[in-house]
């Protein structure tokens, strides 16, 4: 039987498939340090759990609203408005079943043939394949390592048009971990004021920072009625497995989101909403704890990359991924980013990611998770040190 023209159109996620190599490898016996998927490896905390474990044996098993309980939208709305300083009511939110359904439902509301999507490029490769299934031209706008993997707005400039439908920001940034300046984010939203243009702002990342602070442009004026708020819990609370997200948008396109949730998925799970209540409203000692660690982690491999012949690499400000340059060990050795990547993996026992599984412009690079101990970073980058050395 053939399938719709359109599924040739879907891309994927590498590093699931990075991450199925990796454990085939490892049924054979070998060794393999993960850092290719972007997965924080500490525990749920304790109250988060507790409180899901109370909804079971309270009954919360069954159908709920379909955009999410009421608690828990507006328990999302009191946070993300107090924190932007905007005001946000419950029928703004959107619960989801983990954050990609906000970038699916968003861009399929809005976008279609004809239309342009202006995205990241090196980006979440979801971003570009999502775009292209729904017959949108896809508009990479490249983020340069000279500017901290900030785009140009000068480049950007020119790349919106009246055909232009959506402009995806994600700040902090995944995979290089750059942020966006509040300079960049009111040149943008200079740009699209007064124009049919809506902004999808991945957030995912807001409180995975080290230094630096952050900045959403929906807390600029005029912006919040243009801003979809991209976000969820798997990154922030170590709860990528519960499948927990949620958009903040204007509540005309909330009134459509959840009419896409309904037809696809119904509604999203009653009881581990109640976990999302108490990630929120609950002590946010362990999620701090765990931002300290991941910064103590990326200062062991930045300085640990940027020790290895012919590798450099930007410290991120966010986020919990490296992107080190290894443009000079492409011209050292001939091989290309992919050929790198897979020859970390099958010789060093090193699960990375190319630079390419996240757009043309990440060619010449690599894209690390540092969501591993710091025992395992370091042999690594000892491995990719021994390995570099046999090329």
């Amino acid at each position: 039987m053939k399938l719709a023209d359109r599924m040739a159109r879907l891309g994927t996620e590498t590093a699931f498939e990075v991450l199925a190599k990796a454990k085939a490898l490892e049924a054979q016996g070998r060794d393999i340090v993960h850092l290719e998927i972007g997965e924080p490896d500490f525990d749920t905390p304790a109250h988060i759990r507790e409180a899901t474990k109370k909804a079971i044996d309270e009954g919360y098993t069954h159908y709920g609203p379909a955009p999410g309980i009421p608690e828990l939208r507006k328990a999302i709305a009191e946070s993300i408005g107090a924190a932007r300083n905007i005001t946000v009511n419950s029928d703004q939110v959107v619960v989801t079943l983990g954050a990609k359904p906000i970038i699916f439902f968003s861009i399929l509301a809005l976008a279609q043939a004809g239309d342009e999507v202006i995205y990241p490029d090196p980006g979440f490769p979801i971003y570009e394949s999502v775009i292209n299934f729904t017959g949108a031209r896809q508009v990479p706008i490249p983020l340069r390592e000279e500017k901290e993997f900030r785009f140009d707005v000068d480049e950007l400039r020119p790349l919106i048009n009246d055909r232009t439908k959506m402009i995806i920001l994600n700040s902090p940034h995944n995979p290089t971990g750059g942020m966006l300046s509040p300079s960049d984010l009111e040149a943008v939203a200079e740009m699209v004021r007064g124009r049919d243009i809506v902004i999808l702002s991945d957030e995912v990342y807001e409180f995975i920072l080290y230094e630096n602070k952050f900045h959403s442009i929906a807390s600029l004026p005029g912006m919040q009625e243009k801003t979809i708020i991209l976000h969820g819990f798997s990154k922030t609370y170590a709860m990528t497995g519960w499948r927990l997200g949620f958009g903040v948008m204007p509540e005309w396109l909330a009134e459509c989101i959840t009419q896409l949730q309904v037809n696809s998925n119904s509604c999203p799970n009653s009881f581990i909403q109640y976990g999302g209540i108490a990630a929120i409203k609950g002590p946010q000692d362990e999620s701090r704890k765990m931002v300290a660690e991941f910064k103590r982690r990326r200062d062991v491999i930045v300085d640990g990359l940027n020790h290895l012949d012919g590798v450099s690499c930007l410290t991120p400000g966010g986020a919990f991924y490296v992107f080190p340059n290894i443009k000079d060990l492409i011209k050292q050795t001939g091989k290309d980013t992919k050929e790198l990547a897979e020859y970390f993996l099958k010789e060093a026992g090193i699960a990375v990611l190319s630079g390419t599984a996240f757009g043309e412009y990440g060619e010449g690079y690599l894209r690390l998770s540092y969501a591993n101990s710091v025992e395992n970073i370091q042999k690594a980058v000892q491995r990719m040190d021994e390995a570099i050395r046999k090329l």
